[in-house]
């Protein structure tokens, strides 16, 4: 139920990115438009300012070169005396009919003197006080707006004050304005071209997103597949490794992750046939012997020789057991050493006598245990024991019949090195990296690892690592097979002598 669920929950993925990939780019087209919008009136405005604003000049000067200088501009006037009035109003008209604007000229009241249009004219009315007062305090003026209600829509609106010809005194006010509907005409229609071209690059966008999406969560609902096939016990599947990207790096993690799966599988098969067939060949064995002394089959004189071999079988058993219990006590790291100072060269030698009797039976060859002197190292000795005695056991197993096994065992400043060389078959070279591996037995035939279940070179790695040491493997297919490792010596030392003063 939680793989179904783990299923739909990476499905979903695909929804979620294709969604948040959307409104990305859909805010984004949204912000562009807006940003295109406001800079758009922004330019158009700044444009008619600047063009209104010089109409407004321009006119102004006009006037103030052909208006007579009397009182036609003063407050209380009801007419304007202008000369060449013809000359003015065609040159009013140029700008209406050419710029197409409105031209409205007032007096410092606000009192219209003239306007010009393209619609009615009228004069001697009040046009917005507050342009003309702002157009004379700050000598120019631009908004939008009706003119006070002069204009039924909006205008753009520029002003500029008429000055007498002292060029101090103001006289009056031109006030020039334009429609402001072009800008919007002009906005919606780029506005109209914008979206027509955002929904086709929205829809292009949408369908690169859902293809890439697609793609995207394609290899995860294949390796959550894979992994639903995993908990069926089924470790053949494999997901595809084509991308070079984060995805196809999790690809590879997960192959190689379905291979140690798979190995690891294998092995467990393995290793519960080896323990079975481990566990019923000696019980089978001493159940049979013991059989046989009690129903009296085994007649009283061969009842010590079968017993010898029951109690060989046991001892073989809690080997066994005692194997699998150290296993479990590294891979759990409940397993903690006990430090004391031995002598591994008898170390060594009481091992050698143990098997004492292989070695007649092969007529094996021991070499250089006479130029090895006492080495004093400070370690488990038990542990240690374990790890020589597997080494051992391995070397008079395979060493062919008159070969031999060698020893040597130096000392640096740093550490203990210890090497033992036997003769024989050796490991070919593709499965020296594997020898150390739990469970793995070079002879697959059995034919001479009868007893074993791959766990002795493993746990002596792992003794030795425990100690802060390493082993290494050797070996040349047909001559010979050699083991290598050493113990650190001062560092173990510094830190149980610093132990044994706190202590002490």
């Amino acid at each position: 139920m939680r793989l179904k669920n783990s299923f739909y929950a990476k499905k979903s993925l695909f929804k979620k990115y294709m969604n948040v990939s959307i409104m990305i780019v859909f805010f984004s087209f949204l912000v562009l438009g807006i940003i295109l919008t406001l800079t758009i009136t922004n330019y158009w405005s700044n444009e008619k300012r600047s063009v209104l604003d010089n109409r407004a000049g321009n006119i102004a000067e006009f006037i103030r070169r052909n208006v007579a200088l009397n009182q036609s501009f003063n407050s209380k006037a009801d007419s304007v005396s202008i000369d060449h009035p013809d000359t003015i109003n065609e040159f009013l008209k140029l700008y209406v009919d050419d710029v197409g604007v409105d031209i409205v000229v007032t007096n410092t009241n606000a009192k219209s003197i003239l306007v010009v249009s393209s619609g009615d004219i009228r004069t001697n009315m009040i046009v917005a006080p507050d342009v003309v007062q702002r157009t004379m305090s700050e000598s120019t003026y631009f908004s939008k707006g009706s003119l006070g209600g002069l204009y039924e829509s909006e205008r753009y609106i520029a002003a500029r004050p008429i000055y007498y010809n002292s060029g101090s005194n103001i006289m009056g006010v031109v006030i020039v304005t334009s429609d402001a509907s072009d800008i919007s005409d002009f906005t919606d229609m780029v506005l109209r071209i914008f979206i027509l071209s955002a929904i086709a690059a929205l829809a292009i966008s949408f369908l690169a997103i859902g293809v890439f999406s697609y793609n995207l969560v394609r290899p995860l609902k294949q390796m959550a597949q894979a992994a639903k096939q995993f908990g069926k016990g089924d470790f053949s599947v494999r997901v595809s490794e084509s991308s070079n990207d984060e995805i196809g790096e999790l690809g590879v993690a997960f192959n190689n992750m379905a291979e140690s799966l798979s190995s690891s599988e294998n092995i467990r098969k393995s290793f519960v046939a080896n323990v079975s067939h481990e566990l019923k060949t000696p019980m089978t064995t001493i159940a049979g012997f013991i059989d046989g002394i009690l129903d009296g089959t085994i007649p009283a004189e061969k009842q010590n020789y079968y017993l010898h071999i029951v109690s060989e079988e046991i001892k073989r058993l809690s080997r066994l057991v005692r194997s699998m219990l150290d296993l479990s006590r590294i891979d759990s790291g409940e397993l903690k050493l006990n430090y004391q100072t031995f002598d591994l060269l008898s170390t060594l030698v009481t091992i050698i006598i143990t098997f004492e009797q292989e070695i007649d039976k092969k007529n094996i060859e021991i070499r250089g245990l006479d130029l090895i002197t006492p080495k004093m190292v400070y370690g488990d000795k038990d542990l240690i024991h374990q790890i020589v005695y597997n080494l051992i056991e391995n070397a008079v197993k395979f060493t062919n019949e008159g070969g031999y096994i060698e020893f040597n065992i130096t000392e640096s400043l740093e550490r203990f090195d210890f090497m033992i060389r036997n003769s024989g078959m050796g490991i070919q070279k593709s499965e020296i990296p594997l020898v150390f591996d739990r469970f793995y037995k070079t002879d697959k035939s059995r034919s001479k690892d009868k007893k074993g279940l791959g766990l002795g070179l493993y746990l002596v790695r792992s003794i030795i690592r425990l100690h802060g040491g390493e082993i290494t493997a050797d070996s040349v297919y047909g001559e010979y097979c050699e083991f290598d490792f050493y113990l650190p010596k001062r560092q173990i030392n510094k830190k149980q002598d610093k132990k044994g003063d706190k202590n002490t």
